[in-house]
């Protein structure tokens, strides 16, 4: 049953402001965590296994947030759900800046997750209250002040964290953010509830998820050391198999499932999931490992960088990044999906090769990270794009929202993977991983990507235009 709608208010530039203040506040506060990780690590006491995990707790929970942001805010308002979210967000940001050891940090990043929805929410808002036109020139806007608040927060990040402390990188950000939340709700109209939907919402489904994607975290986070305690890792196996096999149940059997498994029957979609999961495997090593080899000492085979350095070194990957999309979305056009994504495979191929066999001045790392940031980029808008065209029109949030799960399990893997190689590596006692660690995290990436064409060979060409 629907009920008669007012008409949207009409809102300024300055609501739309407040949005785009909020955006880069919340990409600030995403990315502070990735040019400061061996930082963390060594504040922190942890391995690079747990440093791993921490990289990945804030990716695992947005994918979790998602779909629930997407679809409360249809059913109550984007602007009302997006104000909640963002209180969530604000608790997550303080509770990081007053963390002191990685259990309260991982529950800090865990509830900034929730940021992630944030995007989608604005989406709505934007929508319900401007004419289609308008409505896209503020959603690009928004979008782009998500990434430059992305890159201000990889530079600045370092400084902070050394001038300052840890503490203050997370909440310079967070306060940015409990402000421009306020500015939303004063100057932003509520937007009123969309179509109801009397199917509620897969709670079971969600965690159920929520516990495979914990549990298979903790297993690559402490393969190390629990290869010297085959019970405990043969019971969290066990786990695992229980809430895949439980949430596969759940999910086939639900009236409106998180994620419809039957999608996945669907050659287009099943060869997306798998192209979209080794490409982020082989992404996310290098996201990882990278970082790692900047900070290590020169005295090693490192470079001694500081967590400000590597924001500055980091910088031209992001910028990369930022350009893939719309690259990518230009060359699905004019090539189709196919030739994107094998071209973005062998981009990224090479510099993971590259570097495994040559990372001995700053620059072969730079370089190397820019052109993987460029051609991941590359490859995941031409796989969302493939996939948003190869269902109908009312099964394009069910097949994104599984290419986003498989993003984030690849990326979570590839994390876990590269931490677990050099926890593996680091003798006895000692804090420098060996340096064939890094280049077997490498060699791996590289080969997992290498895979990826053989199933690219398979896809159609993909629309051109």
């Amino acid at each position: 049953m629907t009920s008669t709608l007012a008409p949207p208010v009409p809102i300024g530039k300055a609501a739309v402001g407040a949005l785009g203040m909020l955006a880069v506040a919340t990409g600030a506060l995403e990315s502070v965590v990735t040019p400061t990780l061996p930082l963390l690590q060594r504040e922190l006491h942890l391995s690079p296994a747990e440093g791993a995990l921490l990289s990945v707790a804030l990716l695992i929970t947005g994918a979790l947030t998602t779909p629930i942001a997407g679809k409360f805010g249809d059913r109550y308002g984007g602007k009302r759900v997006l104000i909640r979210l963002m209180a969530v967000v604000s608790v997550g940001g303080l509770v990081s800046a007053v963390a002191p050891n990685l259990p309260v940090l991982l529950l800090g990043q865990v509830l900034q997750g929730a940021m992630v929805g944030a995007l989608p929410l604005s989406f709505i808002v934007v929508r319900a209250h401007l004419p289609a036109g308008e409505s896209k020139v503020a959603i690009g806007v928004v979008s782009g002040l998500f990434v430059g608040g992305g890159m201000a927060g990889t530079l600045a990040a370092g400084p902070v964290a050394e001038e300052l402390s840890r503490h203050w990188m997370f909440a310079l950000p967070t306060f940015a953010v409990i402000g421009s939340t306020l500015l939303v709700h004063r100057l932003m109209p509520s937007d009123g509830p969309g179509r109801s939907d009397d199917r509620g919402f897969d709670w079971p489904g969600l965690l159920l998820l929520s516990g495979a994607l914990g549990t298979l975290m903790a297993i690559l986070a402490k393969v190390p050391e629990l290869r010297s305690r085959p019970v405990v890792l043969a019971a969290l196996v066990a786990a695992l198999a229980a809430f895949t096999i439980g949430w596969t149940a759940v999910e086939r059997r639900a009236s409106a499932p998180m994620i419809d498994l039957r999608m996945l029957a669907r050659p287009e979609i099943w060869k997306a999931c798998v192209l979209t999961f080794l490409i982020c495997v082989g992404t996310s090593v290098s996201v990882f490992l990278v970082p790692q080899l900047l900070a290590l000492p020169k005295e090693a085979y490192g470079f001694g960088a500081g967590a400000t350095a590597i924001g500055f070194l980091l910088l031209p990957g992001a910028v990369a990044a930022s350009l893939a999309g719309p690259l990518g979305g230009l060359g699905t056009r004019r090539f189709g999906s196919r030739a994107v994504v094998s071209t973005g495979a062998v981009m990224l191929a090479v510099p993971l090769f590259a570097l495994a066999a040559v990372h001995g001045e700053v620059w072969h790392v730079v370089a190397g990270k820019a052109l993987i940031a460029l051609a991941n980029g590359l490859c995941v808008t031409a796989m969302m794009t493939s996939t948003a065209t190869s269902v109908e029109q009312r099964d394009t949030g069910i097949a994104s929202s599984l290419i986003l799960v498989t993003r984030v399990v690849g990326f979570a893997v590839g994390a876990q993977l590269a931490g677990a190689l050099l926890t593996a590596g680091t003798p006895a006692g000692g804090q420098i991983p060996a340096e064939s660690s890094f280049v077997t995290g490498f060699v791996i990436a590289g080969a997992v990507t290498a895979l990826s064409l053989l199933v690219t060979r398979t896809m159609s060409k993909g629309a051109k235009e």
